[in-house]
């Protein structure tokens, strides 16, 4: 048996930290470790998943921790181009705090610093992305000390990290005992302990903070994730009202009166109110950015939950800092709760809630051509089952996901929730699924980020979807021919007619394209047939893909549509946008377009 080299050591030190999936693209630059990788595979100790592109690997290392599949993501890519390509999914990683560790190919170390083919700097050029620690190989005794420094930083501060490997020492043998000498370093494949509790007296500050409340309102986000219950206990014993920030949206219920739905840009009404009119917020897991979104400045007695202190008073003035693990903070905060809250405060949500509700019936039943967005999004809530996992993309798909959407207990669902990038859908979904191939997968992808990345992992789909015990992975296209999103940008944020040339999205029959790869697909151009088709993709065999052609003119309605939106939207049919007649759909009010058209009438003089 042939020495273990040093892309073998690689590895199976990673493995020591749990990291046995490997998602990457492979090239001469990273040979060495791509074979290393097919041996460990053969072993029964690793699995390679080969997507379509580089970016791919990135957001699919991401999401695999999201889905809980794996403690920490690795993506393995080539030199040169492909390390290029790998940074916009590490991005992801970065500004989502997700730890990933990139295992990043290089040209032979003879012939660095010689302008050669593929050569770039690659310690500068991830100096950003994964400043926490880069490191480039040049020696075997290095992989030890390299693989764990790498695996734990990324844990510890929950970011990138890179490991630049010249292609010619992946192949030398390995040193798998440092020498006992000068010059040479020992270490651990140990992780850290698991964050902690904040201090008793921190604890009751927060607690008296919180008892003295009459109007408290909690803000969700992503690191209360699997802290569903000590969540649940905690606004009980306040009389909280919860909304929560995009990644977060899993934690509860989207049917509970007292839980609010997103906030945000492409949130609800109720939690921009449950904002606006509370006098204590309890943060906990989240630095939601949209400022305008959280109370106003001095309205509210504020306390933030994060296992980051460095994030805690980042979006608003907090009086009470828990820096620790939220579910074990908020187990120890709950028997410190003595408030006696007023009924009348959840009563008011709970009508806030059901003036939405019946609002968003109205949106969803809207005449729309051919088909409205909401009724395709909001006819999933229902045949989604307790396990199921959901991917979404970046645009008006995220729009209709936050609003309409409704997430239960048990469900998993997550995007590019700070990059917000497009092209991260399918990479997710496929995660998801690698991660966890007994459970459903359903994809919202808009027609724009589908021709990005989302046809060529489909790809990767047809290849591997009978290596999963549960077949079942729906992708819903929602086919508008437009970048609807950012044309909804110009017309109210810049007061502009959208740019026909630059926003135009060629039509491609998706579900077609599926059926050539040997999945099933349908596209859908009425009302009518969205329950069947619905019902037949949640049912089928194999994956399938729903060409949902969808108006593009249905307007994204803000929770609080400001004037400077209105006025921007009217100045974009003042100046002639041939869409301006379609924006307002029967049945649909409130809305930016109705607003924009009101002003329009009283500019007019009408």
């Amino acid at each position: 048996m042939s020495s273990p080299t040093v892309g073998d050591h690689l590895v199976a030190r990673l493995g020591l930290w749990g990291a046995r999936r490997f998602y990457g693209y492979p090239g001469d630059g990273i040979g060495g470790v791509i074979s290393a990788v097919g041996r460990a595979v053969q072993a029964g100790d690793a699995e390679f998943v080969q997507v379509r592109h580089e970016e791919a690997a990135g957001f699919a290392a991401t999401a695999d921790v999201k889905y809980g599949g794996s403690p920490l993501g690795v993506c393995a890519v080539t030199s040169g181009p492909g390390a290029v390509h790998v940074l916009n999914g590490l991005y992801d990683a970065k500004l989502d705090h997700i730890p990933v560790v990139a295992l990043l190919g290089q040209s032979a170390t003879s012939a660095l610093g010689t302008s050669y083919y593929q050569e770039l700097d690659l310690v500068r050029l991830f100096g950003d992305v994964a400043g926490e620690y880069v490191l480039q190989v040049t020696d075997p005794s290095q992989v030890q000390h390299a693989v764990d420094r790498a695996a734990r930083i990324a844990l510890e501060r929950r970011t990138v990290t890179a490991l630049v490997l010249p292609s010619d020492v992946q192949d030398l043998d390995a040193v798998l005992e440092v020498p006992d000498a000068h010059g040479y370093t020992h270490t651990s494949a140990v992780p850290g302990s698991l964050p902690g509790i904040p201090r008793p007296e921190a604890l009751q500050q927060a607690a008296d903070l919180l008892n003295s409340g009459r109007k408290v309102a909690i803000l969700a986000g992503a690191g209360a994730l699997g802290a569903t219950a000590e969540l649940t206990a905690v606004a009980d014993a306040l009389g909280a009202g919860v909304a929560k920030a995009l990644l977060g949206k899993a934690v509860l219920d989207d049917r509970l009166d007292w839980v609010t739905g997103s906030i945000g840009l492409l949130g609800t009404r109720p939690s921009y109110d449950l904002m606006r009119e509370c006098d204590t917020l309890l943060m906990i897991g989240t630095t939601m950015p949209y400022t305008e979104y959280y109370p106003a400045p001095g309205q509210a007695r504020a306390v933030q939950v994060d296992v980051d202190g460095t994030r805690c008073g980042l979006r608003y003035a907090t009086e009470v800092n828990l820096v620790g693990d939220a579910r074990l903070t908020l187990e120890a905060l709950l028997p410190l709760l003595h408030a006696d809250p007023d009924p009348s405060w959840r009563e008011r949500i709970a009508r806030w809630n059901t003036a939405w509700r019946a609002w968003g019936e109205e949106r969803t039943n809207a005449a729309a051509m051919p088909l409205n967005p909401e009724l395709v999004v909001r006819g999933l809530s229902e045949r989604l089952t307790d396990d199921a996992m959901i991917a979404v993309d970046c645009g008006t798909a995220t729009s209709w996901y936050a609003r309409d959407l409704d997430l239960r207990p048990g469900m998993l669902a997550s995007l590019s929730g700070t990059l917000l990038s497009m092209g991260g859908g399918m990479p997710y979904a496929l995660a998801a699924k690698q991660a966890h191939p007994d459970r459903p997968v359903l994809a919202i992808v808009g027609d724009g980020a589908m021709q990005m990345n989302g046809i060529n992992e489909l790809i990767t789909v047809a290849q591997r979807w009978r290596t999963w015990s549960d077949p079942r992975f729906v992708v819903v296209v929602l086919n508008n021919r437009d970048l609807s999103f950012v044309a909804w940008e110009a017309r109210a944020m810049q007061g502009e007619v959208p740019f026909d040339a630059a926003m135009d999205v060629p039509d491609l029959p998706y579900g077609s394209y599926a059926q050539l790869l040997g999945l099933g697909g349908r596209r859908l151009e009425g009302p009518g047939e969205v329950a069947e088709a619905l019902d037949e993709a949640f049912a089928a065999r194999r994956p399938t893909v729903l060409d949902a052609v969808v108006d593009p003119n249905v307007p994204m309605i803000p929770p609080h549509v400001s004037l400077q939106q209105v006025l921007g939207t009217a100045k974009s049919q003042l100046r002639g946008d041939p869409a301006a007649k379609d924006i307002v759909v029967e049945g649909a009010r409130e809305t930016i377009g109705a607003a924009a058209r009101a002003v329009v009438r009283h500019v007019k003089g009408d």
